[in-house]
C-alpha cells in the first residue's frame, strides 16, 4: 500500500520541496561493509552468497521509512509499506546483465528460496527486463563482482530523480583477518539526508553481523 504523506506535519517537508524543485539532485555514499559473519554463515549452511546479501539488504531498506520513497500519479510524495529488490544477473556467454524481481518476503527462507527460484528460471534470458510485472514498489540493488573498489557514482539524467534508492556492491576481500566488501547507497537528496544514509549503512551491518537465518 502507498501511504501519502501529511505535507502540513512533516518534519522533512521544506527539505524535500527544496531538494525536489530547486536543487533536484542525488548523492551517493560508499563505505566499507564487514561481511565476516555472513560470509561464514553462508558458507555453513551450503547457502549463495548473492541472495542471502539481497535479503540482507532488502531488511534494511524496509527498515528505513526514508528508502521507501516514492510518488503517486499526481507527484505527491508518500511512503510504500514494503519495497521489493530488482537485481541483475549476468551473462558469462556475452558478458551481458538483464533485471530480474522478486518480492521481499521477511521470512529469510521464503526469500531465499523465491529468489533462487527466479534467478533458475530467468537466469538464461537475455534482454534489459527478462520479468513481467514488476511493481512499482521496487529498489535497485546490483553487484560489481570482479572489482574491490573505494568510490562508485549512479546518476540518472532526468527532470527528477527517482526517490527509491540504488545499492552496489563490489567484490569482497581479506583485510586485517576481516572479510571487507565495498557498497554504495545512490539516493535522491529529497528522499533522504546524509544521516539517513548513515544510518541505513549502520543498521544494514548490524543486520550483516547478526546473520540470523
Amino acid at each position: 500500500m502507498f501511504r501519502l504523506i501529511d505535507m502540513e506535519h512533516w518534519e522533512r517537508r521544506e527539505h524535500y520541496q527544496y531538494y525536489d524543485e530547486k536543487l533536484k539532485c542525488v548523492y551517493s555514499i560508499t563505505a566499507d561493509l564487514d561481511v565476516t559473519a555472513l560470509q561464514k554463515k553462508v558458507k555453513e549452511k551450503h547457502l549463495k552468497f548473492y541472495p542471502a546479501f539481497v535479503y540482507c539488504a532488502a531488511r534494511a531498506v524496509n527498515a528505513a521509512r526514508e528508502f521507501r520513497m516514492g510518488t503517486d500519479a499526481e507527484g505527491n510524495p508518500g511512503f510504500w509499506d514494503v519495497m521489493h529488490p530488482s537485481y541483475t544477473i549476468f551473462h558469462e556467454d556475452d558478458h551481458t546483465f538483464s533485471d530480474l524481481w522478486t518480492f521481499y518476503d521477511e521470512s529469510f527462507s521464503a526469500f531465499y528460496q523465491s529468489m533462487t527460484a527466479d534467478m533458475a528460471l530467468y537466469g538464461k534470458k537475455k534482454g534489459v527486463k527478462v520479468k513481467a510485472g514488476q511493481p512499482q514498489n521496487f529498489f535497485c540493488i546490483s553487484c560489481v563482482p570482479w572489482l574491490n573498489y573505494s568510490g562508485y557514482h549512479t546518476a540518472c539524467v532526468d527532470s527528477r530523480p527517482n526517490l527509491f534508492p540504488i545499492l552496489t556492491f563490489g567484490r569482497y576481500q581479506e583485510e586485517g583477518g576481516r572479510m571487507k566488501m565495498p557498497f554504495t547507497v545512490t539516493i535522491a537528496h529529497a528522499a533522504a539526508d546524509g544521516y539517513h544514509t548513515s544510518k541505513f549503512i549502520q543498521d544494514l551491518q548490524k543486520i550483516i553481523d547478526e546473520a540470523v537465518f
